[in-house]
């Protein structure tokens, strides 16, 4: 019988003596060193700037989900028949759901009119104190009066109608009042409680709040009845299915995503296709890596010979060169990786660009990398690397040292 074949390992301090010889700079050729520093270069250059266009997508992405929410709650519940939205059904929610917020709202449209200056707008009843536990900017912005009958406008509002606060405004309702032998628009004079800034510059010109007995005086809306509810909670995604069961047949629920879904599918289509034309970059680059090794391949084919002449495997020779694209691969991603935390913390500390804020939202360039993003750019990066330096191993280890030494 005959003795089973074992595999020999790869002698790892032969093989590690042959990477560090050939990573070192050869006048003979100097084009093989360069190619390689060119590749290492490019995956580190990759790395960076897909860790920065990540990091801006991702920060505009929250930045816009955090300005939709001053207006756009995470959940929002609506009425299909009337009255349907009741204190009974508030404070059922309220009961088996402790650990969220709610705020029942009225809503209009009304015209607004001062100084000569007219604007349509959507004005909201609310309650001030349920409201800004929900709503941030409308709480810094709320004033400390006791009437009934003021409003919190947006800052672009408030500059069209040359309207700061403790100024009145007058609104105009869709509702009929009886004038003479005739009847007008319902009209009646505000008080400008405070002045809000949401970012957005459509919303800051179009929505108003003032409170609930204000629409319960002067559109004689009932009691505890209301258009709709606005909601708060940390994951409004899960936890909208558990607050649809205790909901009635006559009411509906909606998410930000829904009210939001083109939009953010948009962003999300755009971050995608970023990643992978930016992927191409360290693509490129690993054809640098693919050149630079057989190179090397074809300058040392002597070398190559000689050692499996003295008795180096075939597992050997391809374990260098396999190991050495790698040395310049993972080189090339740990530079590109301190590069490009370098250049998130410099746009996250300076004001290095700055944007439109009414357009954007943001006058400071937002970044937030994501540790899933982070690591999608490390396994696309390896994957890459480690196929652009199995062909050159695989060539290296077929070289066959009875041609090549009866060629020399």
């Amino acid at each position: 019988m005959s003795a089973p074949i074992r595999k020999v390992t790869p002698n790892k301090k032969f093989v590690g003596k042959i990477i560090t010889h050939y990573l070192k700079y050869d006048k003979e050729n100097p084009f093989i060193f360069i190619s390689a520093l060119l590749a290492f270069l490019g995956i580190a250059a990759g790395v960076m700037v897909l860790m920065i266009a990540m990091g801006i997508m991702n920060g505009t992405q929250e930045e816009f989900t955090k300005k939709l929410f001053v207006m756009n709650y995470p959940l929002t519940v609506l009425p299909i028949e009337e009255n349907a939205v009741n204190a009974s059904l508030i404070h059922t929610l309220e009961k088996k759901f402790p650990q969220m917020k709610f705020s029942p709202y009225y809503t209009t449209q009304v015209i607004t009119k001062n100084d000569g200056a007219v604007q349509g707008s959507l004005l909201y009843g609310v309650d001030y104190n349920k409201e800004s536990r929900l709503n941030d900017v409308f709480k810094k912005a709320r004033g400390k009066g006791t009437s009934k009958f003021r409003v919190v406008i947006g800052e672009g509002l408030s500059f069209e109608m040359n309207a700061m606060k403790g100024d009145k405004v007058t609104l105009y309702f869709s509702e009929q009042t009886a004038a003479g032998f005739g009847t007008m628009p319902l009209q009646k004079r505000f008080i400008v409680d405070g002045v809000f800034k949401s970012g957005l510059k459509a919303y800051d010109k179009a929505i108003m709040y003032t409170t609930l007995e204000a629409f319960e005086k002067l559109l004689d809306r009932q009691i505890g009845y209301y258009d709709g509810l606005h909601i708060y909670c940390k994951d409004p995604l899960k936890e909208i299915n558990k607050i649809r069961k205790e909901l009635p047949p006559s009411v509906v629920i909606e998410g930000w995503w829904q009210q939001n879904g083109n939009f953010f599918s948009a962003m999300e289509m755009e971050k995608k296709a970023l990643f992978l034309v930016l992927l191409l970059i360290i693509l490129v680059a690993s054809l640098n890596i693919i050149s630079s090794l057989l190179m090397t391949v074809m300058s040392r084919r002597s070398e190559i010979a000689l050692m499996r002449t003295l008795g180096a495997t075939h597992r050997e020779i391809r374990a260098i060169f396999f190991r050495l694209g790698l040395v310049i691969g993972i080189a090339g991603i740990f530079a590109g990786t301190l590069l490009g935390g370098l250049g998130i913390w410099a746009l996250k500390t300076f004001d290095i660009i700055s944007m439109p804020e009414d357009v954007y939202g943001t006058s400071k360039l937002p970044v937030d990398l994501l540790w899933s993003d982070f690591g999608f750019i490390l396994i696309g990066t390896s994957v890459i690397i480690l196929l652009s330096s199995l062909y050159p191993a695989r060539k290296a280890a077929q070289t066959d040292p009875l041609t090549v030494l009866r060629n020399e």
